[in-house]
């Protein structure tokens, strides 16, 4: 199936004026490191995608979507030290919840993430 999509793709960009290079240089690049491509099927630890820093700006931009911009800069420095925090604790597989409840009774992150 990957292999027909992709061929059914650069099918239709070749066909294309003016040709988007770019694109048809990406398909062939998708072409030639299908394994590596696809890796993450086989291999659980090994994200969909290489992209961590993405994924780390993702709330930011959900929060800006669903809310608009924060009233004070106090606001949007609580937010990004609080996602930095989960971020943190997430990556490295801690209870977010259960570290946040240790880290609000005053608990520091370097204990936190010290402990099983």
């Amino acid at each position: 199936m990957y292999d027909r999509i992709l061929t059914k793709a650069q099918h239709r960009l070749e066909t294309m004026t003016p040709l988007p290079k770019k694109a048809l240089a990406f398909v062939r690049r998708l072409q030639k490191r299908k394994e590596e491509a696809l890796r993450f099927l086989r291999e659980v630890h090994v994200p969909f995608d290489n992209n961590q820093a993405e994924r780390d700006l993702r709330m930011v931009k959900v929060k800006e979507n669903i809310s608009g911009t924060f009233r004070e800069e106090t606001f949007a420095q609580s937010f990004c030290i609080t996602r930095s925090i989960v971020s943190t604790l997430a990556k490295h597989e801690k209870n977010v919840w259960d570290s946040l409840c240790l880290l609000l009774t005053g608990e520091t992150i370097d204990r936190v993430l010290s402990t099983t």
